[in-house]
């Protein structure tokens, strides 16, 4: 870090955030820790009274908090096709969604990452389904410098796949078997088999049919329902694969 004339600062990364004060219009932050500064930047702070700013001076082997969270980004998600990152904001980049599926993390790289210190990723918990949009985890590079070797030991422990992919649905057919007697002779109404459809519809599905079996055990294939003590397993094999 140096402390340069705002004049001469076009280009330089701040190391603080420039706040601005108006009085009864605003009281905020005019640009934030990590701004690159340009040439239209200049007369905006020196109207804020920043004659000299304080800049990020670089320096072989460290790294600025945004190229590190750029490094922790890739071995997150690394050239996946199922999710993007959000724009960086102060060293930390969001992973988002884009496809519906089923999120998946390699726990231990995620655990092997977070244990280095300096840097984080959070996230929601994997084995879960995700939307389209919906943010996966957050990285953030906690410093406002780093260690190139830091980042290498990041890459190195988290292994050669990324920590979180997302398992893309597959549309598969669906058999409804309603059981009970009770429902059979319509003793009660059968109120669940709504919920189960819309359960379904959720999910790239069709629902080929649906049978009330009483008491009975039954297989259900193709549009035809069979009772049976105990299928083959073989035809239980090549049911499941339809």
């Amino acid at each position: 870090m140096k402390e340069i004339r705002t004049e001469d600062a076009v280009g330089h990364i701040l190391c603080h955030d420039i706040t601005q004060i108006i009085k009864d219009v605003k009281k905020g932050v005019l640009f934030k820790k990590g701004h690159i500064v340009r040439e239209e930047d200049i007369p905006l702070l020196l109207s804020v009274g920043k004659e000299h700013l304080y800049v990020w001076e670089k320096k072989e082997g460290i790294l600025h908090e945004n190229e590190g969270a750029e490094i922790l980004y890739k071995i997150c998600a690394g050239d996946s096709d199922t999710m993007h990152g959000s724009d960086i904001k102060e060293g930390k980049i969001e992973l988002i969604a884009d496809i519906d599926g089923v999120l998946k993390i390699r726990r231990e790289a995620l655990l092997a990452v977070n244990s280095l210190g300096e840097m984080m990723i959070a996230s929601r918990h994997g084995d879960f389904p995700v939307k389209k949009g919906d943010k996966l985890a957050g990285t953030r590079i906690i410093p406002l410098v780093i260690e190139k070797e830091k980042m290498d030991r990041a890459a190195e422990v988290a292994g050669t796949e990324p920590i979180f992919s997302i398992l893309p649905y597959k549309k598969k057919k669906v058999g409804i078997v309603t059981t009970g007697s009770e429902v059979q002779k319509g003793l009660i109404t059968d109120t669940f088999t709504l919920v189960l459809r819309d359960k379904f519809a959720k999910f790239p599905s069709e629902v080929i049919g649906q049978t009330n079996s009483g008491n009975d055990r039954l297989l259900y294939s193709g549009g035809s329902a069979r009772y049976l003590e105990r299928p083959a397993e073989d035809e239980l094999q090549q049911l499941l694969k339809e």
